[in-house]
């Protein structure tokens, strides 16, 4: 009872106002803002073991509880740490996922404020060195990972303010780290293996991110085989049309953040969940500031049951980026919510 209301308490709709620009400020930025109502960092990557690929997906979200903000006792729960973790086994065709839930405090839940330093109880999300390091022993996994940043942070929006909506309140401060070099190992049921690969890491956290009548987003974050970076999202109302656009795109030394309207997402082929019976694109034609491509899913079953933790059922996979010609110029990771049920944040 008292976790469905807490859970409850982060669904209330809030009066938000215009977040102001400012410059972030690093490595303090890289912390958690718990003044802030929701916040996320958020890992994925394509990976290597031989001849073996996989993808992998690592998040930890932080979510204010208002309701407990006035409460003076040590075990008010006025922060709640979330994390989803998962495997995309490419040969296998099958997703392998797994999920944590709990208060902040107790040396359980930590989210540190001066840097990246974040606890679940045995799973874990670090920055030191300049270097990043997760490990995650999961039902039927275990992650252990080093990532280390080949380029430099790339702020979205306007210099780290993204917007999200045509409202002014319906923005985030965001950063990511594409390209970065991994190094580790995983364990399927017992059997270990060395990995390496590229990922992408994105950083976010805010006051208020849909419109009302917004129902979900589409994202993708790719990194291109020779060194380039794109972000491209959409945010859907209920017919499936977008209510508003956004992404970025760095080649070298510049980088390009798109205007509204500059990102279009056309959806190609489905695939229709047995579990939520949720209908999801997953394969798209996407227009953006770099170009034309089809972003295309290597495995459709990516679907995460996230209703344990976060409540919501959402599309997180491995995906190809091919340019006009079919060709592979990227890999990356394809997001989709709202499909199965209205997303709420």
């Amino acid at each position: 009872m008292r976790r469905r209301t807490l859970l409850a308490s982060l669904l209330l709709p809030q009066l938000g106002h215009a977040l102001p620009a400012r410059a972030l400020v690093f490595p303090r930025d890289f912390g958690s803002h718990p003044e802030f109502r929701t916040e996320w960092w958020y890992v994925t990557g394509a990976l290597r073991s031989g001849q073996q690929e996989f993808g992998f997906q690592v998040t930890f979200f932080r979510s204010r509880v208002d309701v407990t903000r006035g409460m003076a006792s040590r075990f008010a729960a006025r922060q709640l740490l979330f994390a989803h973790a998962a495997v995309t086994d490419v040969a296998g065709k099958r997703l392998l996922h797994d999920q944590r839930i709990a208060r902040e405090g107790f040396g359980v839940a930590v989210a540190a404020q001066d840097d990246t330093r974040l606890k679940l109880r045995d799973w874990s999300l670090a920055r030191a060195a300049d270097r990043y390091r997760t490990r995650i022993p999961a039902g039927e996994f275990l992650l252990d990972l080093e990532m280390t940043p080949t380029q430099p942070l790339l702020l979205q929006g306007d210099a780290g303010l993204s917007r999200k909506g045509p409202l002014p309140q319906q923005a985030s401060y965001y950063y990511s780290l594409p390209q970065l070099r991994v190094q580790g190992s995983m364990a399927i049921r017992g059997r270990q293996m060395p990995l390496s690969g590229t990922a992408w890491l994105d950083h976010e956290w805010s006051e208020e991110l849909l419109h009302p009548d917004a129902v979900g987003w589409d994202w993708i974050g790719m990194n291109f085989e020779d060194g380039r970076a794109l972000t491209a999202f959409q945010l859907r109302r209920r017919d499936g049309s977008a209510l508003w656009d956004g992404g970025s795109f760095r080649d070298g030394a510049h980088t390009r953040i798109a205007k509204p309207g500059e990102t279009r997402f056309t959806a190609v082929r489905k695939w229709t969940s047995s579990l939520s019976r949720a209908t999801y694109p997953v394969e798209w034609r996407v227009s953006t500031l770099a170009g034309e491509f089809t972003v295309r899913a290597l495995v459709d079953e990516q679907e995460l049951d996230s209703r344990a933790s976060t409540g919501a059922i959402y599309w997180e996979g491995l995906s190809d980026l091919l340019d006009t010609s079919g060709r592979r110029v990227g890999r990356g990771y394809l997001e989709m919510t709202g499909y199965a049920e209205r997303l709420r944040m």
